[in-house]
Parts: C-alpha cells; structure tokens; sequence
C-alpha cells in the first residue's frame, strides 16, 4: 500500500486510496488537547498568586489524554505485538521516532509536574488513599524532588508541550506525497490548534475567575493565530502547482467545504472567538458554549484534513 502511495498514486487508478481511519484524527485531537494543557499549566504555575484546586489537578491531565490517544494510535498500527520496536532506536530523520519518544517523555514530565503543582492538602489526600507502603514512599520521595524542581519542571513541561504540539502537524506535513498535507504550517497549525483546545477543556472545570479570563486571553489569540495560518495554508496551497490546487479545491468549492467552513471556521473558530471576547470585555456569565464549540472545531479540523487527505 505504501508502495502505491508513494510511487504511483493515480487519481484515475486509485480515486480513494485510505489508510488511515477514525483512529488517527483521535489521536493527533487528544496529543494537541494535551500539548495545549500542558503549556498553560506551565503557565499558571509560572504566576505569581494561588491557584484554585482544579488547576491544581489540571495538571494531571496531559498524561490521561496521552493514554487515551495512544491508545487509538494502537488500535490503528497493523502489527501491535511489534510496537516496542520504537524504542529500540531513534531515527533522527524519522517524525514518527520522534514522536514515539515525544510521548514517552512527556510521562515522567506531566507526572512530576503534577505533583509539584498540588497543595499540601491535595497530595495528603492522595497519600490517604494509598494503602501500599512503598508506593507511598516512592510518591513522597517524587513530591520533595518535584517541589524542590518545581520552576524547572515547569519549562519543561513547557518545552515539552510545544514539541508534542508541533509533532502533530509534522507527522501529516512529512507525508509529501499528499499535496493537503504537503506544508510546513501544518505544525504551527495543529500546536495553536492544541493550544486552543487545551484552553477550552481546562475552562470546562471549576477555575476562578482569574484563572478563567487568563485562559479566554490565550484561546482568543491562538484562535487567531489559527485563523491567520488556515488562510495562509490556503492561500499556498491555490498558489503552488496544480497537485495542490486539486487539493485546496476539497476545502474551496469541493466535497469538505461545508463541514471545513462551517465547523472549522465559523463554529470552531469565529463564533467562540466572540463569545469570548464578549464575556471577558462586556463581564457577561461564563457559559460553556463556547469552550465546546473549540473542542468541536479543533477535532473537525483534524478528521476533515485527516480525510480530505487521502481522498
């Protein structure tokens, strides 16, 4: 199939050659909800002030959604019994070697973070519930050096996000044989993307308001930083050869234009961008209509190019 792909990819011989389904999309909306979570926790803990319980344990979320993510991305290799085979070696030009080590570092990082990010009363609560002694120990040994670490920790959780975010776009952009996905913005793309989404689910939660408006302020501008990039991505895609004028064609005028403008765009981009503004500048309710719109948007942008890719 890879053979074909690369090799001799026909319209006329192969109309719809897919090898990827509703696993891959998961996966890269779930790492850049995570890369997205994991740079604005760096943040919150970077500033100065308390912080409320739930972005406290905030914190813990980039490794849950990881998980799950790599799970769809188990679900989709062909041969799962030989996927410790990643990490026998790294293959510097390899997107996916990266990533494969991407996630595992992001582990120990989101973990220790985590812990170093909670209160007193928060991991005595933990500490109640463990009824095995050495795990006990072992997470009060981890607690004091992640306390102790706790601003280095938080850069690199940072650090560690943008390239998780980055990676994302990457694994699709290095595929040239697909003219949708042959672009260097795609990694931009898909880490304000994340950024955007990790925002809204972390407003889904229990935060102060404080918290609340720091995080409206960074899901405004990554939307539009996001907004800028999908019409530069466009706009390159019409101006280069005519491969990827057929490929901007699925988004302008073609098969996936009304789900990319209206999901992406409009309700996934635009309409929460001024809710958001609205509520912060006019100090109207919270409400979660727009934190839900983003998570809409940001997995529609993923399936449709996912999709449109391989058509």
């Amino acid at each position: 199939m890879t053979e074909i792909d690369v090799a001799r990819y026909s319209n006329q011989i192969d109309p719809v050659l897919r090898v990827w389904s509703w696993e891959i999309p998961v996966y890269l909306f779930l790492g850049g909800m995570a890369a997205g979570t994991m740079i604005l926790s760096a943040l919150l803990g970077m500033r100065k002030g308390d912080r409320s319980p739930s972005a406290r344990w905030l914190a813990f979320a980039a490794p849950v959604l990881i998980s799950v993510g790599m799970g769809a991305l188990f679900l989709d290799l062909s041969h799962k019994l030989f996927v410790w085979r990643f990490y026998l070696a790294l293959r510097w030009t390899s997107p996916m070697s990266w990533g494969a080590w991407i996630l595992v570092v992001a582990y120990p990082v989101t973990l220790l973070f985590g812990l170093s990010a909670l209160s007193e009363a928060q991991f005595e609560g933990i500490m109640g519930k463990c009824r095995v002694a050495r795990i006990g120990r072992i997470l009060r040994r981890a607690r004091q050096f992640a306390v102790a670490q706790s601003r280095r920790l938080a850069w690199w959780n940072l650090g560690t996000g943008v390239a998780l975010g980055v990676y994302t776009g990457i694994l699709l952009s290095t595929l040239g044989a697909r003219a949708l996905w042959n672009s260097a913005l795609l990694g931009p793309l898909f880490l304000v993307s994340g950024l955007s989404t990790g925002a809204a689910l972390m407003m889904l939660f229990r935060v102060t308001d404080d918290e609340r408006h720091f995080l409206v302020r960074w899901d405004v501008l990554a939307i539009g930083i996001e907004f800028a990039l999908i019409l530069l991505f466009l706009v390159g895609l019409t101006s280069s050869g005519a491969a990827s004028r057929d490929a901007a064609s699925l988004l302008l005028g073609g098969r996936f234009t009304a789900q990319f403008w209206t999901l992406v765009v409009i309700g996934g981009l635009l309409v929460p961008a001024l809710l958001e503004t609205l509520e912060s500048k006019l100090h109207y309710r919270m409400t979660v209509i727009a934190p839900l719109l983003v998570l809409t948007g940001g997995f529609a942008l993923r399936w449709i190019l996912v999709a449109a890719g391989q058509t």
